[in-house]
């Protein structure tokens, strides 16, 4: 469903902020923090969500406390163009993969994983690997988050 842009002042901005920040915190406690109503943030938030500028509230999970201790980047190269749904068909298949996108440079394809360890981030990368259109793949290794805010930012601190 096509919207039009949703003109957003300071106060919702104000609203996204603390909603980014913490999606659990009470109209009370964004209208007292920001000079509102809670009734007047509830109803920005509404308008928020039926533009579609919020689309939904969700949980972090630190992927390390679900045992994901590995986390890698794995750029795809592909044989001729294969079409973005088929390699969106491929990245679907393993919920080792969190995200993936098509990018710009030489690479057709970035995926983003998440492994128990790193006999299995090599398993799940085989697999990709023996898909009929990928040529080859160049993988990265995360080692250690550098900004706050990172799902496991942090981690290796507290092992």
């Amino acid at each position: 469903m096509a919207h039009s842009p949703l003109s957003l002042d300071d106060l919702d901005r104000k609203i996204l902020s603390a909603l980014v920040d913490n999606a659990r915190r009470s109209f009370v406690e964004i209208g007292q923090e920001i000079g509102l109503s809670p009734a007047a943030v509830k109803r920005r938030v509404d308008r928020m969500r039926d533009a579609e500028v919020i689309t939904g509230f969700t949980a972090v999970v630190r992927p390390s406390a679900l045992g994901w201790r590995t986390e890698a980047y794995v750029e795809v190269f592909c044989e001729s163009a294969a079409p973005p749904r088929r390699i969106a068909e491929v990245a679907r298949a393993y919920p080792e993969v969190v995200a993936a996108m098509t990018v710009t440079g030489g690479a057709d394809a970035l995926l983003h994983i998440r492994a128990a360890d790193i006999e299995h981030f090599e398993e799940v990368l085989e697999r990709i690997r023996a898909e009929s259109f990928v040529r080859r793949t160049n993988s990265v290794i995360v080692l250690t988050h550098l900004l706050p805010g990172s799902p496991d930012a942090g981690a290796s601190a507290s092992r």
